[in-house]
């Protein structure tokens, strides 16, 4: 996005939906209308297989197929997905990981088969693992090897397709997470380190050519309700930037060391109590990334209203487009130098977050770096305390959450007068389409093509070639995305990262009602005979753990002996485990939507397994008619997020551990 000179209007930044879901066809089309209603970009939303490296006929991605994305198996999906849409003209944001470098393989070759000119493709790579790590949970290798991946498509594309940012350094999803705003700038500075120190030491880009590197970093920020402190990190963000580039990595050029980011504001702070004031929140959020002209995003994308009710509906997108639409053209925000320039104020909040942020970039590189403070559980411990203590004030009423703390009393919405309609549903056949389509595609395809292609992949990943052009060919000869991450898996390893739940601390808790659970607990545990014992399990490919982590930390707090083997088990493992362990009851976290799917799956493993006297109970976005089908196959209890205090979750927990044990009412 070109910046004006001073004395002209700034221009309004790239604007996007984030949008795909249940096929590539219905994404296209979804696409499409959204091009047409004044959308500058595409950000392109991938299902949970396609995210962590499965075709939809694995059993780990049973109930997630078209769920959070779109399903993107092969390069038949990637045709279908853009037919129409001009790659030259594109801008084309992919939030994709761990599968990165195979979405890029995939998406360049359709747009050579377009007749595309590779130096003016456009668009993004999401790319940042670390964060993965940390909060989404869609890695699929180790650290190094994955480091490896993120520093070969950084190198492929300076060279190939200099427009693209081949990294999004991610520090939205560690706000979510519970990061303030010094360990959000914290952390995504030291992943950038991390990368940039890669490059260089891996000599594929020459020293004259460094500073191209540094310009094709790109950055992804979260932006919430508190805009004047966000609009602040911002500014921080930027200036720390800077000073990194030019002492750490000697750029000269400041176009070069320009801090370049988009942002989504947001989404796991909308509420599904009250719902309507999540549009106010959205506009707020918004006012944080661009009131300030010296550190504006160059590209905003704005959940819907109802996101924390279900998948939005195309009208919802709409909405949140038209947002950014009154914003930019209506209103005079663009015509005015930055508004905060000289403000004491900020840049007194500015200067503490920096000395914050510098504080925490220290203390990660005394450690050896990002890779290393994830191996050892640092960040993941740090950023579990920061959400359990966030969560506590929310509890307290410290920090107050209109509509959900205080309130509380509220007219029926209109908005919600369709019921269940008021979201986007995914017919269940899309699954079973999708799973018939892709062993059709494999039917028809070159075999031998296919086989050489895999080898040639293994062979390249036991050296330090890069691994780009070998991907392309992968996705030229018709590989699907399951098997290019398989041949990746065999030589790397799979990785399971610390959950962070351990070392959490659990300062601060108001001691009356805990202390009252924990005596439940306790007394529960005497009378049946034993401590009570609680698995707190994530069925399938969901990796957002935090709703898991923050219950398994109350849990301990209250009492209970907790187990929890972190993200992506299938129903399986989890009945094993609970039938080991012994647990008295099985509390399941979901948050793709695959509910329906997995956790009936759970409650008939334990019957047959003999265990069907262990009550289970779920968590999540689930809408009403959903949690009364779960509640009907067995199902104890079903917590959304409109039950937000986790120590009165605890107390009817273990109301249910007594009810399924006989025990009186106490």
């Amino acid at each position: 996005m070109p910046y004006p000179a001073d004395r002209e209007r700034d221009r309004p930044w790239v604007m996007r939906t984030y949008a795909g879901h249940s096929s590539a066809s219905a994404s296209n089309e979804l696409y499409r209308r959204n091009l047409a209603k004044g959308q500058t970009g595409l950000s392109v939303a991938f299902d949970l297989p396609t995210q962590t490296g499965y075709d939809p006929d694995d059993e780990l991605a049973k109930g997630e197929v078209g769920k959070v994305g779109v399903p993107i198996s092969h390069i038949g999906d990637m045709r279908r997905l853009f037919d129409g849409i001009p790659f030259d003209g594109a801008n084309t944001s992919m939030t994709i990981n761990a599968t990165a470098m195979w979405l890029l393989a995939l998406y360049v070759s359709v747009a050579e088969e377009h007749g595309a000119d590779p130096n003016q493709l456009a668009g993004t790579t999401q790319n940042d693992i670390i964060k993965e790590y940390l909060s989404r949970g869609t890695y699929v290798f180790p650290p190094g090897p994955s480091l490896r991946l993120i520093t070969d498509m950084v190198a492929w594309t300076v060279s190939n397709v200099p427009k693209w940012n081949p990294i999004n350094i991610c520090s939205y999803h560690l706000q979510e997470v519970g990061a303030t705003p010094a360990q959000e700038v914290a952390y995504a500075m030291s992943t950038a380190i991390a990368v940039l120190d890669s490059v260089r030491d891996s000599g594929q880009v020459p020293p004259e050519r460094f500073g191209d590197v540094v310009a094709r970093m790109s950055f992804f920020v979260n932006a919430g309700v508190r805009f004047v402190e966000e609009m602040c990190k911002m500014r921080a963000f930027t200036q720390l930037w800077d000073d990194i580039t030019r002492e750490r990595y000697g750029i000269e050029d400041p176009k070069q060391r320009r801090f370049r980011y988009g942002v989504q504001v947001n989404s796991l702070g909308l509420t599904e109590a009250q719902p309507e004031n999540n549009v106010q929140r959205i506009v707020l959020e918004m006012l944080a990334v661009s009131l300030s002209r010296d550190a504006r995003a160059r590209a905003i994308q704005l959940p819907a209203w109802n996101e924390a009710l279900g998948l939005p509906r195309p009208w919802d997108q709409q909405w949140a487009l038209r947002m950014q639409q009154v914003l930019a053209y209506e209103t005079d925000l663009l015509e005015y130098q930055d508004i905060f320039e000289g403000s004491k104020v900020v840049e007194a909040k500015v200067a503490e977050i920096i000395a914050g942020a510098r504080e925490e970039i220290d203390r990660v590189q005394a450690m050896g770096g990002a890779v290393a403070a994830v191996e050892s559980g640092y960040m993941k411990s740090a950023l579990v305390s920061s959400l359990a203590d966030r969560r506590r004030r929310v509890e307290s009423g410290e920090d107050v959450v209109v509509g959900v703390n205080k309130f509380a009393t509220s007219e029926p919405s209109p908005l919600q007068a369709e019921g269940a309609k008021a979201i986007e549903t995914i017919d269940p056949i899309v699954e079973l389409q999708a799973v018939e389509a892709i062993r059709e595609w494999r039917a028809g395809r070159d075999e031998s093509l296919v086989d050489s292609t895999l080898t040639a992949l293994r062979a390249a990943a036991k050296t330090d070639a890069n691994l780009v052009e070998v991907t392309i060919a992968c996705a030229k000869a018709g590989v699907t995305t399951g098997e290019w991450s398989q041949a990746l898996r065999e030589t790397f390893g799979e990785y399971r990262a610390p959950t962070g739940v351990s070392a959490a601390s659990a300062s601060g808790e108001a001691g009356t009602e805990i202390a009252r659970v924990r005596d439940r607990v306790r007394a529960t545990g005497e009378e049946i005979g034993e401590r009570l014992r609680i698995l707190v399990g994530k069925p399938g490919l969901d990796g957002h753990s935090n709703g898991a982590e923050q219950v398994a930390v109350r849990a301990r707090d209250v009492g209970f002996e907790v187990v929890y083997q972190g993200i992506r088990l299938t129903p399986a493992q989890i009945t094993s485990a609970a039938v080991q362990e012994d647990v008295h009851v099985v509390g399941l976290s979901i948050l793709s939507g695959s509910h329906l799917e997995v956790v009936p799956a759970v409650v008939d493993g334990l019957r047959e397994a003999g265990a069907g006297d262990i009550p289970v109970i779920v968590g999540g976005i689930i809408p009403p008619d959903d949690a009364e089908k779960l509640r009907e196959r067995g199902v104890a209890r079903v917590f959304t997020p409109k039950d937000y205090e986790l120590t009165q979750i605890m107390d009817e927990i273990v109301t249910v551990i007594r009810e399924f044990h006989g025990l009186e009412a106490v």
